[in-house]
């Protein structure tokens, strides 16, 4: 036992919460004395503390149970009352005696948490609630231990979008983390974002008591149901489990099945003592690089020596054989289409890199693909936002056999991993006859830039033009940055406009959600915390997430945000207009983001004219810590 000193006591008939040691207390005054009790009423842990003094008795605030707050003695035929400490009233101030905190046994959670970590897992985004608590404790250890890093978000849909920013980055899964019920299905968004996108995530679940779940209690929701078509495996770890095998099958699904793993951890489960040993990956992986089959790389190869204008479009599938897709480029001649979500995968400044392919793309690739006379389409999901034109004779190489010819018919399938499958076709290709089509992708790119600067210095008056923008940001985005990107109007100007030096480009691909692009770029300062991170939204898409703000100033997470304010949802409205419909209602309101900025405690910078520009982006990369262009957007200049 110990005694501790109370830095401030109630006044005369009043009782309120203190926290000493770390453990919480009711402490009270009653006819002169200082009586401390428990905090958690034994009927159902009701905070005694937010209780009240009624005829020198506290009352619970949730049940109206009356104790004796000097020794917490129940009401006349009850016996569970609420441990009671001694109190002493010194000359120097009141001292409470408590026992010593015994020391917190390893529990399930920590089974859990280990083996994650010993799988990979670094970085866990969420938000701690009551039905999560005991998973909570074994995130702060192990955080304390140094074995990951823990960013709690304002939104639990921001976490998941986070988580799969992640993984679309690194191929490796991150954690989002979130109570039962309403938390859980917060996530959801996120979720199918990394499902559709093929990156790989976590989530874990908080859930109701075991005792209550089906009975309706409070947040009691069958998350397993719900969770069941966004996840490749939903799982609930209950008491007599294999936890440690489930947290490692969890990750491999995760990583295997390239998306949503999610693990449901009833509240009493999570904080069972087990001795357990963490799981290890160790002979559980499989090496994915597989090769293809010789026949169809000698075929791959055969179209190839019978192309003379050959061009390669490369997807996301692609960014582990960037040096594998310029070798082979470089060895015929053949500029390099990319998708967006492949944006910078080869550098617009390459005399063969010919930028983004489709509705969010320049006119070079699309010059190039119509004058072409074979696609080598590597690791691209045929979306019809991209337009590759299935007229052309295609090869097609990808690592899972449910893309090839998803949507028609291909002429050569390669089945096989891309970095394994080009070096295939490279070596069998010996001597081609194609034409070096460097000379086509610098003249296209001339009269693309002379195009895009007459964009950049139109000027109605109303706002900077994003011809204007994207190329301040393609003059001063350091070359080693990551760019996560929302979805919107800025987005398809930032497709056409900005020139990638490489920088490799986060966005929501398949299910297109707005809100993706500042919680992507918290999920890349997680993977890549060394790099600089740059966020390119529009208001509407930051409106969603606005929060975040507040969490990247509290962990020092520093995004440079560049934000193109309209005032509009822009993209809907060209869409209805497209449509031969009026405008309505996708005007916004929005606040004065520098100040809003600033009000969170980031650098915020305006910009209202394009000769602000250059100014601005050196402030914003000089900038320490999160900071926030405000671009004053002309929402016709697009």
């Amino acid at each position: 036992m110990t005694w501790h000193r109370i830095d401030e006591t109630p006044d005369e008939g009043r009782v309120r919460t203190a926290v000493v040691d770390g453990r919480t207390l009711a402490l009270s005054r009653c006819g002169g004395r200082v009586g401390a009790l428990d905090n958690h009423c034994p009927h159902q842990g009701g905070p005694l503390g937010e209780g009240s003094i009624e005829n020198g008795l506290l009352r619970c605030p949730w049940h109206g149970y009356d104790y004796d707050p000097l020794t917490g003695r129940p009401p006349e035929g009850f016996s569970d009352a609420p441990p009671a400490y001694a109190v002493e009233e010194r000359a120097d101030g009141t001292y409470v005696e408590l026992p010593d905190p015994a020391p917190r046994p390893r529990s399930v959670a920590d089974v859990l948490v280990e083996t994650l970590v010993a799988w990979g897992v670094d970085t866990v985004f969420g938000m701690v609630g009551h039905s999560n608590l005991g998973f909570a404790e074994a995130l702060r250890r192990a955080e304390e231990r140094g074995e990951l890093r823990y960013v709690g978000i304002r939104h639990e849909g921001a976490a998941a979008f986070a988580a799969s920013a992640y993984g679309k980055l690194t191929g490796r899964p991150a954690a989002c983390f979130a109570i039962a019920g309403p938390g859980s299905t917060n996530l959801l968004t996120g979720l199918y974002d990394a499902r559709l996108d093929g990156a790989p995530v976590l989530a874990i679940s908080g859930q109701v008591p075991s005792s209550v779940l089906g009975r309706g209690a409070f947040q009691d929701v069958d998350l397993s149901a719900v969770f069941r078509d966004v996840a490749v495996s939903t799982v609930t770890v209950h008491a007599g489990s294999d936890h440690a095998e489930l947290a490692a099958s969890a990750v491999k699904h995760a990583v295997d099945g390239r998306g949503v793993a999610h693990l449901v951890l009833p509240d009493e489960v999570q904080d069972l003592p087990s001795s357990a040993p963490a799981g290890t990956p160790d002979g559980r992986r499989a090496d994915l690089a597989t090769a293809p089959a010789p026949a169809s790389v000698d075929a791959a190869v055969a179209r190839l020596r019978a192309a003379r204008r050959p061009v390669l479009v490369v997807g996301q599938g692609a960014r582990g054989a960037a040096d594998e897709v310029r070798a082979l480029a470089e060895r015929l001649g053949a500029p390099v289409l990319t998708t967006f979500r492949a944006k910078g995968l080869v550098p617009d400044t390459h005399p063969l890199g010919a930028g983004v392919l489709g509705r969010s793309g320049t006119p070079v690739a699309s010059w190039l693909m119509n004058e072409s006379d074979l696609l080598l389409v590597v690791g691209a999901s045929f979306s019809n936002h991209t337009g590759i034109a299935p007229y052309k004779p295609i090869v097609q190489v990808d690592d899972a056999p449910e893309a090839i010819g998803r949507f028609h018919a291909v002429d050569v399938g390669v089945l096989g991993d891309a970095a394994v499958a080009l070096r295939a076709i490279g070596a069998g290709l010996g001597a081609v006859p194609a034409v070096d089509q460097r000379g086509d992708v610098a003249a296209r790119w001339a009269i693309w830039r002379a195009e895009k600067a007459r964009r950049a210095r139109d000027d109605r008056g109303r706002g900077v033009a994003s011809a204007a923008v994207f190329a301040a940001l393609s003059a001063h985005c350091p070359a080693d940055a990551v760019i996560a990107v929302d979805v919107g109007n800025h987005a398809y100007s930032f497709g056409r406009y900005f020139e990638s030096a490489g920088q490799p480009v986060l966005m929501s691909g398949y299910l297109g959600s707005i809100g993706f692009g500042y919680p992507a770029a918290m999920g890349a300062w997680a993977a890549c915390p060394e790099r600089p991170i740059v966020a390119v939204t529009g208001d509407g898409g930051f409106g969603q997430y606005l929060a975040e703000l507040t969490t990247a100033v509290k962990y020092g997470i520093g995004v440079k945000h560049v934000l193109l304010d309209n005032g509009a949802l822009g993209k809907i409205s060209k869409e209805q207009l497209a449509g031969r419909l009026p405008v309505w209602q996708t005007s916004l309101v929005n606040p004065d983001f520098t100040a809003y900025a600033r009000l969170c405690g980031a650098t915020g910078i305006p910009v209202h004219r394009a000769d602000e520009l250059d100014d601005g982006m050196k402030e914003l990369f000089a900038a320490d810590g999160p900071a926030l262009l405000h671009v004053h957007a002309d929402g016709e200049l697009v």
